[in-house]
């Protein structure tokens, strides 16, 4: 389907000849998600639906306790630090954006009285200025009206390279003006295709300029508030152990009438997944588990103990092998992993190529994941669009014997491949969990029969995703030579989940490894095709800008795909719970309730 098409499917449901559902329908069958449908649509006029679910609560409170177990506990709830989904989800428990993404596409108004379009004359003609108009009458939970000026300074906030925010790249480059008191308006450089980034989602959660103002630039991880959030939310904080246990209570000034249902919210942390899965389907211990990493099997016999039912909702996030592509030993300047040093064996394309055919992605897919992975050979898999049709899933050891042999890799008496003074000896780092550890098995089991010596190391989930600065062993860091972890798409669209591997988002010291270029890989053309697509307002050519991009990554072989995961999580038989699968999972979490 190219862009005329499109365009005369739009002109169809602005004249009423084809209903929005089809329209969306069409689209996605050409690869094109219900989100980025919506978005056409809505430039062109047509407003989005609402579709979350019947809300039947007739007052405020009187539900008791909403208990969530998170198998790993977030260690600080500063929305802006958030590189990990646990911190993400436990900011949002108090912390709200201007609007959020439902599972159908749709764009819903939280802190916005409407979302702009062209319409209302929020989305100028160019598409350079987008105009918020904000809900009147919410208060953050001391008493302190919300407004305009708190918009600005989140913006301004989040900017400063001093704060070391994970989205400066969102902020960075966009400007933010208050038109009145319940009115800003964004300005961006260039005509913005996908201007629903800034404020919206995970990215766009309020925090209180009253309280933040002193603490922007380089004071910014001295705030209290980093500990015990203020926000404007559905609940407010009551007390928080990083790690382990995080308490809410109701906020009876809630801006959303007859909520939030329940009197008060437990974020329970720690544990492992199979534990979080048991305590909700069969236990029925608690409400809520968040991302259910177990083996499918075992998913299945839980929930026929008939406490509770998975939710399995389809989105971007993507398990994958990342190769590092400094080196992790040696320090420079006295950093480790330093940018200014390349990885001994991993510069080595023929290495690379050789470690992408050592994993048995459709073995971890039959024996490990079942209906919670599927196998794939691209980073970039939703929306379908995006997917590449000229990425391999190929497993082959004897290729992989091939293509160091030609490389100059010898086997030693020890069985290990060298070429001078360097062994193909790696340390392959991830998180503890069963699926993980039995991932890393299978690729080491492979590496063996092709002389590459695999150590494998598993760290506690709470340090690898903690973000504490002082640990050596965090995910961002990346001191070993491979790790494996899920990375997330929090939106529909590709333009912040793919800029984790342009050169402007590198990890390290200078930052305090809040970019998200984890890898450290650096690729111009991949850097130019990036911003190029921030501007290009063709939606095909666009999408085939982001398919080249995930081809020249993964052809690189730095990274290497495992499974494509949709987001399955657990809840009570009674909890009513609008999931998402391009927003945080508590994106909704003020219509939340347990039917009667």
């Amino acid at each position: 389907m190219n862009e005329h098409q499109i365009g005369r499917l739009i002109e169809q449901v602005q004249d009423g000849k084809l209903p929005r559902r089809s329209f969306i329908r069409r689209l996605a069958g050409a690869g094109l998600s219900a989100p980025m449908a919506s978005m056409l649509l809505l430039h062109h006029g047509v407003p989005m639906a609402q579709s979350l679910p019947a809300y039947k609560p007739a007052r405020r409170g009187g539900g008791g306790t909403l208990k969530l177990l998170w198998w790993q506990g977030p260690v600080h709830l500063n929305p802006y630090w958030a590189t990990g989904t646990k911190e993400q989800e436990g900011s949002r428990m108090f912390y709200e954006p201007l609007a959020a993404w439902d599972n159908d596409g749709n764009l819903l108004p939280v802190l916005a009285a409407e979302v702009p379009s062209p319409g209302n004359g929020g989305v100028s003609a160019d598409g350079k200025v987008v105009t918020w108009k904000l809900k009147q009458g919410v208060t953050w939970h001391d008493g302190k009206p919300f407004s305009a000026d708190d918009v600005v300074f989140n913006w301004e906030y989040a900017r400063d390279p001093a704060t070391a925010a994970s989205l400066i790249s969102v902020y960075k480059d966009i400007q933010v003006e208050k038109v009145d008191a319940h009115t800003v308006r964004v300005i961006f450089a260039k005509a913005t295709p996908f201007w629903a980034e800034p404020f919206v989602g995970t990215n766009g959660m309020m925090i209180p300029k009253h309280l933040f103002a002193p603490y922007i630039g380089a004071k910014s991880r001295e705030a209290p508030m980093n500990m015990a959030p203020v926000g404007t939310g559905p609940y407010k904080f009551v007390d928080f152990k990083p790690g382990d246990m995080l308490r809410g209570a109701l906020n009876p000034n809630y801006h959303q009438p007859n909520r939030p249902y329940f009197d008060a919210i437990e974020m329970k942390g720690g544990g492992d997944a199979i534990g979080a899965a048991r305590a909700v389907l069969q236990t029925g211990e608690y409400d809520y588990a968040w991302n259910l990493q177990v083996e499918d099997e075992i998913l299945k016999r839980l929930e026929a103990s008939g406490k509770g039912r998975v939710r399995i909702v389809a989105g971007g996030n993507i398990e994958f092998i990342m190769l590092n592509s400094t080196d992790p030993w040696t320090e420079v300047d006295g950093e480790r992993a330093s940018i200014k040093s390349k990885h001994p064996a991993f510069q080595d394309k023929a290495v690379r190529e050789a470690m992408g055919l050592l994993v048995d992605r459709k073995g971890v897919q039959d024996f490990i994941y079942g209906r919670t992975g599927v196998a794939t050979a691209n980073f970039l898999n939703n929306p379908e669009r995006f997917r590449s049709k000229a990425t391999r899933l190929e497993f082959n050891v004897d290729k992989a014997n091939q293509l160091l042999d030609a490389a100059g890799w010898k086997k030693g008496a020890d069985g290990i491949r060298a070429k001078g003074n360097v062994k193909l000896k790696f340390v392959y780092q991830t998180s503890v969990n069963q699926p993980r550890q039995k991932t890393q098995a299978i690729v080491k089991d492979a590496c063996t029969k092709a002389g590459i010596d695999l150590e494998l190391k598993s760290v506690t989930a709470a340090v690898f995703f903690g973000g504490d600065f002082a640990n050596p062993d965090t995910y961002q860091k990346f001191w070993a030579d491979m790790q494996m972890y899920t990375t997330t798409m929090t939106q529909p669209d590709p333009q912040t989940f793919m800029e984790q591997y342009t050169s402007w988002e590198l990890a390290q010291k200078a930052n305090k490894w809040a970019g998200r270029n984890i890898s450290r890989w650096r690729n111009d053309e991949y850097d130019a095709l990036h911003r190029a697509a921030q501007a290009e307002m063709d939606p095909v050519k666009r999408a085939a800008m982001f398919v080249k991009m995930n081809e020249i990554v993964v052809g690189d072989g730095c990274i290497i795909p495992v499974v494509f995961r949709p987001r399955p999580a657990a809840t009570a038989l009674k909890l009513v719970a609008p999931l998402s699968g391009w927003d945080n999972d508590l994106w909704a979490l003020p219509h939340w309730f347990k039917e009667s």
